[in-house]
């Protein structure tokens, strides 16, 4: 059985937790917590980086921080995980969706500003694959109507723009370290902040609102409650475990480019044939070989593909359900404009499995496997 995914697994990781429980530190910000922050910090040259439990709460944070209010609209794909949208719910603000671009997945930025209204407050890009969205024109718009911008980048690190980290370029950005990601803890995430003003704020929401970061620095002698806030902070021990795979960041990225490009030349006959679309990397995107996608002709094709490649024990996934489509996309939001591409094209995508430990070898297969689907069809 060739699985779709397998956490990342560099070999230090135990070593790394062992330290952890060693040190007698295993809660948030312990030694490991503060590597990894500044790990991300120097890699992605932003002000401050904070670990987070989940890109989820990364994505509320940066929410808090922009003072999203009841009433508030945010401008974002309906093709992206639930929780782009419900960070923002939860602050009682409205998502409104736009169509995305077939080529990349990505939101449509010609589609934003006519989306805008007076209760626009900002524009959240989502990185589908780690393939950045035109950041540009997403900057330029959001500079004309005085707007935020929240990056999901839970699947860009390591991806750039125009020679940008991904996550660096809006006002606040935000990574994940789920199990499915390049890097994993678990469950965790950071926020990227790229003004210094919120840095402090940021700090004290993430601590249960208190100033705790700054007693901890020996800046107070006591620390107490001065904001509203949350426990966003993760344990050591899962820091402990990603700072095993940030240290061989490179490593792991050059190994899953390699299983990305060999798929891409594996597959580009079918391409060349018509029967299948494979993705696209607009010219000063670099991406991080987040994962590995083709689109089928159709829903029923891409059923008919899955059950195939079960039957050889590999498996192979779809998502999103776009979320305007979904119960709560229609109770908590909108749509605004057609619906040209988010639903069609999403119905037409799968990926195959894309993993750190997964060998060339096993590419092939997996290729051969697709080639041979196709080759009835």
């Amino acid at each position: 059985m060739i699985c779709f995914n397998v956490p990342p697994f560099t070999g230090k990781e135990l070593e790394y937790m062992k330290e952890a429980i060693d040190a007698q530190k295993i809660c948030g910000d312990g030694q490991f917590t503060k590597k990894c922050n500044q790990w991300l910090e120097e890699k992605t040259k932003t002000k401050k980086a904070l670990l987070t439990t989940s890109c989820t709460h990364a994505t509320e944070l940066a929410a808090l921080l922009a003072d999203v209010k009841p009433g508030d609209e945010v401008i974002m794909p309906s093709f992206t995980f639930v929780s782009t949208a419900d960070a923002f719910v939860l602050r009682g603000a409205v998502p409104v969706f736009v169509d995305i671009r077939p080529d990349t997945m990505n939101i449509d930025e010609t589609k934003i500003e006519a989306a805008i209204t007076e209760k626009t407050v900002g524009i959240v890009p989502v990185h589908y694959a780690g393939v950045s969205c035109e950041m540009d024109t997403i900057m330029a718009i959001a500079k004309k109507y005085n707007l935020w911008v929240i990056e999901d980048a839970a699947q860009g690190i390591m991806s750039t723009y125009k020679g940008k980290a991904l996550g660096t370029i809006g006002d606040f950005g935000c990574f994940s370290f789920h199990e499915t990601k390049n890097y994993s803890m678990g469950e965790g995430g950071a926020i990227l902040i790229q003004d210094e003003k919120y840095i402090e704020e940021a700090e004290i929401i993430r601590e249960k609102g208190t100033n705790r970061s700054k007693f901890f620095r020996g800046q107070i002698d006591k620390y107490t409650w001065v904001n509203y806030g949350s426990s966003y902070l993760p344990s050591d021990m899962n820091a402990a475990y990603l700072y095993a795979q940030l240290e061989l960041a490179e490593e792991i990225n050059d190994k899953r480019l390699s299983c990305w490009n060999r798929y891409y030349e594996n597959l580009k006959e079918l391409e060349e044939a018509g029967k299948i679309t494979l993705p696209t990397i607009p010219e000063g995107c670099v991406h991080n070989a987040h994962m590995f996608y083709f689109k089928a002709k159709d829903l029923e094709e891409r059923t008919a593909f899955i059950d195939f490649m079960k039957e050889k024990d590999i498996l192979c996934v779809f998502h999103y359900i776009p979320l305007h489509s979904a119960p709560a996309g229609m109770k908590f939001g909108r749509f605004h404009g057609v619906d040209e591409y988010t639903t069609k094209e999403s119905e037409r995508l799968v990926r195959l499995p894309m993993y750190y430990s997964l060998s060339l070898d096993e590419v092939d297969y997996i290729s051969n496997a697709v080639k041979e689907f196709y080759s009835v069809r």
